[in-house]
């Protein structure tokens, strides 16, 4: 008898935060290393949302259990950006405020499929998203789009890839890990073609207010209004205003989904930390300056990195418009040798630079195909130089 479940045991440990937990280590024991793995903005969380959080913890109300969907002025709040931002005006009972938004991500499996149900993957794809539609028991598909499509997926790929098994769509514009974002013209051909094929949808907007150069990520219910019914929206506030660490998430969609979705809240987990949906509500109703300050510092950084990896003889690399990871084709970088190593996988190559240069990037094999790296440049303009100066000494 096993003694760990087959469903659990199959799961793999996250490669973004594996390459991060051992950039960190290394640079635990004296390595100068630069860890370009992490998608955490470098940034503190804006003052404003701290001091609620100071402000949440005095009050004994926030001491105790809270309904386990979230506080209803959060859910109000959600409800307003999702109005403002996505376009579609929903109820606030129909939000549910997660720990996170990778728990939005698995909750919206869990509450939509059964054991064989197909998702369609477009990639590359986040490395959370396959383990959660297998823990759900759905099968992951995967639809992928390389550099010379700038990574974003057709509607002929989708038809081609679907089948009578086929219930969900994933969307994710702007997109981890590359930043690729659909245009509002692509979006409404995709969600055109899930209304016709009765599909449900799923859409990680987590990134939808980090976009540069007057490109706007327009939500899928928007695009395609008639969706509006079979989409659940999963977003949080951890990317946009520097909050990873509090761990506030939610996901808005039809009544049954998020009733459903609720319930099995209330056995997982409960309610999300009273403290951190109070400054959530902060940072959703407060002051935007710090967010604007922030956009602008990482599209800097975009422009940066994007040129110093461009001018390495073998890296392919699209503008991406959103987010703050840049997804170069390094398939240019296998097959030769450098410092007396040549590595033919972009997870050797991956090692290599780690372990001559310093520098902490993930390999394509995290979010699909080999040939891949990501960069993420949340992380400060020096250090960003002084990576891709270490790059060039190697590559060069």
């Amino acid at each position: 008898m096993q003694r760990v479940s087959h469903r659990i045991g199959s799961i793999a440990e996250s490669a973004t935060l594996k390459v991060d937990a051992k950039a960190k280590q290394l640079k635990a024991a004296g390595r100068p290393v630069i860890s370009f793995a992490a998608g955490e903005p470098d940034f503190p969380t804006p003052d404003h949302v701290v001091e609620a959080a100071v402000a949440a913890a005095r009050d004994p109300k926030n001491h105790r259990y809270t309904p386990a969907a979230g506080l209803p002025e959060l859910r109000e709040a959600i409800a307003a950006k999702t109005l403002r931002d996505s376009a579609l005006e929903v109820d606030p009972s129909q939000v549910v405020v997660t720990n996170g938004g990778k728990q939005a991500v698995y909750q919206a499996f869990a509450t939509l499929l059964d054991p064989g149900d197909e998702v369609l993957l477009p990639g590359p794809y986040w490395t959370t998203y396959p383990e959660a539609i297998a823990l759900a028991g759905g099968v992951p598909v995967e639809v992928f789009a390389g550099a010379d499509q700038n990574y974003l997926v057709t509607v002929d790929q989708l038809e081609a890839a679907r089948t009578p098994r086929t219930k969900v769509l994933l969307f994710v514009s702007p997109s981890n890990p590359t930043g690729a974002v659909y245009s509002p013209e692509q979006t409404a051909a995709i969600g055109a073609w899930a209304d016709e094929h009765g599909l449900w949808v799923i859409s990680d907007e987590i990134y939808q207010n980090l976009v540069y150069d007057g490109v706007r990520a327009a939500s899928i219910v928007e695009a395609t209004p008639a969706l509006a019914d079979r989409t659940i929206l999963v977003n949080g506030v951890a990317k946009t205003y520097a909050m990873t660490g509090w761990r506030l998430g939610w996901m808005v969609g039809p009544k049954d989904a998020m009733t459903a979705a609720a319930n099995l809240q209330s056995h997982l987990s409960s309610n999300v930390s009273n403290i951190s949906q109070r400054a959530a509500l902060a940072a959703l109703t407060g002051p935007q300056d710090a967010v604007e300050e922030m956009r602008l510092a990482f599209d800097r950084r975009r422009r940066a990195i994007v040129a110093g990896l461009s001018a390495i003889d073998g890296i392919t690399v699209p503008l991406p418009q959103g987010a703050f990871y840049v997804y170069p084709d390094v398939s240019g970088l296998l097959g030769r040798e450098w410092a007396g190593v040549t590595p033919t996988t972009s997870l050797e190559l991956a090692d290599l630079i780690l372990e001559k240069t310093e520098v902490a990037a993930v390999p394509g094999e995290a979010f699909g195909p080999s040939g891949y790296l990501r960069f993420s440049y949340a992380l400060g303009d020096a250090d960003i130089a002084e990576g891709i100066a270490r790059l060039h000494k190697l590559f060069g």
